[in-house]
């Protein structure tokens, strides 16, 4: 489902149009992240339910950190500054956690996770 409008902002009639244009390559740029980090967190989510189904903890330190070694380097490659890439990643995991144990906790009450809000 997709709501009218909310793809590319409205521009002022008086932007200029190489602005108006290169707004609206950010404007879908920044659609296409929102898809992105949905689609991510949709597969964390799998992650989260057998992590809780295995009864493993909800944070994996040693897979973050090379995760967090992994977007450095790529962030590098991508001329992207690393230092970025590293907080964009840690704010995304600290997410996900909370999601894991969400799950753990509607899971170990016999919960259905799929009857989650955002779910």
């Amino acid at each position: 489902m997709t709501t009218p409008g909310i793809h590319r902002s409205n521009e002022p009639a008086d932007v200029p149009d190489e602005l108006r244009e290169a707004r609206a390559t950010i404007d879908n740029i920044d659609a296409a992240l929102v898809h992105l980090l949905a689609e991510r967190f949709r597969c964390t989510k799998r992650v989260g339910v057998l992590k809780a189904r295995l009864e493993l903890p909800p944070s994996d330190p040693s897979r973050e950190e090379r995760q967090v070694a992994r977007l450095r380097a790529l962030a590098e490659d991508a001329g992207l500054d690393p230092v970025f890439a590293e907080k964009f990643l840690k704010f995304i995991v600290e997410e996900v956690i909370r999601h894991h144990e969400d799950i753990a906790g509607t899971i170990a009450n016999g919960g259905d996770v799929n009857a989650r809000a955002g779910a």
